[in-house]
């Protein structure tokens, strides 16, 4: 196989139409509020991290199942601008999008989101086995968990049968199975995700009890505090954060997972490439929006200019 397509990244997930109503507050039960401004733009994990790492030089490809139902074409459309390839996803013609509602309040922040999973609870092993070529050839197979497991995990085993590195975002927080665990090369959470999947309350436990239970590397990221990175050959590393005037956070996550994809495809070390997936996510909170918010790798400057 070719050296151009060994360093791809292909990403398995979620793909979803967000509609964002903004207000002064909150509505309470059964109150109708007034809001100042209405965005409706293309979001869920698996395009967002897509996103990222196209963004970043990567070359992508994306694996998902698309109702076609309303805005399932325009979802394709913006994964197409950016250059993702998208031969792999399934188009449903007879399924809605997911779809994620979105409320915000202008005063304090606070949100409040009701997701339907549409098409994308429809993902199934056949339509990842349909792109296993894709799988077979890329540097990177990255996956999230707003598609189900058994798709994650054909996704996995396909990927790791030729040597391509797995990094599983075990985002939203769920029960994440044993066996997917142990086809994770990479496994990224933040604090609240690895509390919950292993049990224990600080960040450095909680590493490194997941740690034990297949994966070779667990990152734990920390918002304003950075990242801590454990391995299974003992190292125990903080890799703290760049200071930045933060505008919106949403959407860091889905950055900092794109950005360390791409740096794993260039050959980057686990360091190299952590601090990649930082400096893309450092600029996208200093902007509003997601998607629209996430760098182009050009901006992240001199110091992390692509690998021939």
């Amino acid at each position: 196989m070719s050296e151009r397509k060994r360093t791809g990244v292909v990403v398995v997930g979620s793909i979803n139409m967000d509609m964002v109503a903004h207000g002064m507050r909150l509505p309470a039960p059964g109150e109708t509020l007034v809001g100042q401004q209405f965005v409706m733009a293309p979001g869920g994990k698996g395009a967002n991290q897509a996103v990222a790492a196209a963004r970043l030089g990567a070359q992508v490809a994306f694996v998902a199942r698309v109702g076609t139902r309303e805005h399932g074409p325009a979802l394709l459309r913006a994964l197409a601008d950016e250059g993702i390839a998208c031969e792999g996803v399934v188009r449903d013609g007879q399924a809605l999008p997911g779809i994620a509602v979105i409320m915000v309040a202008s005063e304090g922040g606070e949100n409040a989101i009701v997701y339907v999973p549409g098409s994308n609870a429809e993902l199934s092993p056949d339509d990842v086995a349909a792109s296993k070529d894709a799988l077979q050839t890329a540097a990177v197979v990255v996956a999230q968990l707003e598609v189900p497991v058994p798709a994650i995990a054909e996704a996995f085993a396909l990927a790791r049968a030729t040597g391509a590195t797995t990094v599983l975002n075990a985002a939203p927080a769920l029960k994440v199975p044993e066996a997917l665990l142990g086809l994770s090369d990479w496994l990224v959470l933040n604090e609240t995700e690895a509390a919950q999947l292993s049990g224990l309350a600080g960040a450095r436990e909680a590493a490194q009890a997941l740690l034990q239970r297949g994966p070779r590397t667990v990152v734990v990221t920390l918002g304003a505090e950075g990242v801590l990175l454990a391995d299974a050959g003992g190292r125990l590393e903080h890799l703290p954060a760049q200071a930045v005037q933060a505008v919106d956070t949403v959407g860091a996550g889905d950055t900092f997972v794109g950005g360390l994809a791409t740096g794993l495809a260039e050959g980057r070390s686990a360091a190299e490439a952590l601090r990649l997936g930082q400096a893309a996510a450092a600029i996208a909170v200093s902007r509003s929006g997601v998607q629209s918010a996430m760098p182009r790798r050009a901006e992240l400057g001199a110091a992390f200019a692509p690998r021939a």
